[in-house]
């Protein structure tokens, strides 16, 4: 609730608990909040990936999330596109520090950032896609990221850094 009377546009329980999504949609309700949005996790890096019909399960569009995000992305772009089959409401996709760690370290070893970011090279273990590519190709609407102001700019045209 702090988030909601600070001004937040969008708040997102940090946990998959059951019925939580409801109870914070009653509790904004409430206090007036019906605009302030709820991010909910509906995948998250402690649900195993292979267990896909979990994250239908816990989708809690039937308790008023008003996004869907799963945690991590990259990992997770089956439960995505799952998720993007079975319902109307936009895609989150979280790309977590190790994804973006991996991406930093590579640099290291002189492959280029921007093409692993956004399209990677030829042969690549990605095709000819990036990061940003596979996740928002599995139906994610929203990408976040470490890289998201550099990856916007990329995407608008601008050299990076």
């Amino acid at each position: 609730m702090q988030s909601a009377r600070a001004g937040a546009d969008v708040v997102s329980p940090s946990d998959m608990m059951d019925g939580q999504v409801g109870a914070l949609r009653a509790a904004l309700d409430a206090e007036g909040f019906h605009d302030v949005s709820i991010m909910s996790y509906t995948a998250k890096y402690q649900m195993n990936p292979a267990n896909y019909r979990e994250a239908l399960i816990e989708a809690d569009e039937a308790e008023g999330a008003d996004i869907l995000l799963v945690k991590p992305g990259l990992p997770y772009t089956d439960v995505i596109c799952l998720l993007r089959d079975n319902s109307a409401l936009p895609i989150a996709a979280y790309q977590v520090s190790g994804e973006y760690s991996m991406i930093k370290a590579s640099v290291l070893k002189m492959i280029d950032e921007e093409r692993v970011m956004i399209r990677a090279e030829n042969g690549s273990m990605l095709g000819d896609d990036g990061v940003v590519d596979v996740i928002g190709r599995a139906g994610a609407d929203i990408i976040l990221s470490y890289f998201a102001r550099q990856a916007a700019g990329i995407l608008c045209g601008a050299k990076s850094n």
